[in-house]
């Protein structure tokens, strides 16, 4: 089993009324959320550790978990309010306002909950949920204690307006990503951590770190991962782009998918994957992220919507 472990909320999507006024309507995200939806409807066993609420927004999100075949059992309900997010397509990346105070995700303790059984092979971790206390703590404790135990995997999703302090998540990046089997992040964030500097150069140094493998996403300009057997790259899926949220979670998604489909996730294994088998995995999970472009929302694709 592959879970997911972070933020469940709804983002409020930027339309049009039916008298052509700007509007938004409600949908389920989440970048660890969206991750755990892609990995289930794309056929692999999965689970979701974090906090929803029991009001009807939380309702939605754990009807689409289960819908998408995530199992519930490392979650927790409690009657917190949900985290809502709205979004802002106006530019190439999409922009967020969150509010989050006081919710049932930020509040969330997976110690109270269910322990990580033996089932799991790979924990993912990401996003504004390692920004925010007293989750962000929670969420360290649990990737410290499953370490080496099983892969985990680090996508730190950087959300400026909801860090407090730069250099204290900067510091804890830097450890996470040191810490990870496989560290995955957009071109955007690794410039908003690192400006300036050379991807190639900031991924040796989180491989020399301790890294197994890092994976830089550059939207239209594809995608390059690092291993310390070299780099190898994979150009995207042309498709006609509906908006681009969640795109980076669907590809995380189908990453973890397809190395697990090939028996490949696995924490020895990651650090030895030749270029042919990694870059199977980086054309499927682009192929992932190409469907859910072409589709508002994030929307990630179930597996008969994928050739072999």
């Amino acid at each position: 089993m592959i879970v997911a472990c972070g933020e469940a909320l709804i983002d409020f999507l930027p339309t049009k009324d039916e008298q052509g006024r700007d509007s938004y309507r409600p949908a389920v995200g989440g970048s660890p959320y969206n991750v755990a939806l892609t990995t289930g409807r794309l056929g692999v066993p999965t689970g979701f550790l974090g906090g929803i609420s029991t009001d009807f927004f939380g309702d939605m999100l754990a009807d689409e978990l289960v819908r998408s075949n995530v199992d519930l059992k490392y979650a927790g309900r409690s009657a917190r309010p949900t985290t809502l997010a709205f979004v802002s397509l106006a530019h190439e990346e999409p922009q967020y306002a969150f509010f989050d105070e006081n919710t049932a995700g930020r509040l969330h303790d997976p110690a109270a909950h269910t322990p990580i059984g033996d089932e799991v092979e790979a924990l993912h971790f990401g996003s504004f949920s390692l920004a925010t206390e007293p989750f962000a703590s929670r969420l360290a404790q649990v990737m410290d204690d499953n370490r080496g135990r099983r892969v985990i995997c680090y996508d730190p999703n950087v959300r400026p307006t909801l860090i407090a302090d730069r250099d204290t998540f900067m510091a804890r990046a830097e450890a996470f990503a040191c810490g990870a089997d496989i560290v995955k992040i957009s071109g955007a964030d690794l410039e908003w951590l690192h400006p300036g500097a050379d991807p190639e150069t900031i991924a040796e140094g989180w491989l020399k770190g301790g890294a197994g493998l890092v994976v830089v996403t550059r939207g239209g300009a594809g995608v390059t991962a690092f291993t310390r057997k070299g780099k190898v790259f994979s150009p995207i899926v042309p498709t006609t782009v509906v908006d681009t949220v969640g795109a980076g979670d669907s590809f995380t998604g189908g990453f973890l998918a397809r190395l697990h489909e090939k028996g490949l996730l696995d924490i020895t294994r990651l650090r030895t994957l030749d270029h042919r088998e990694l870059k199977d995995a980086l054309d499927f999970a682009n192929r992932v992220a190409s469907i859910t472009c072409s589709r508002a929302g994030a929307n990630p694709p179930w597996r008969d919507e994928l050739a072999a």
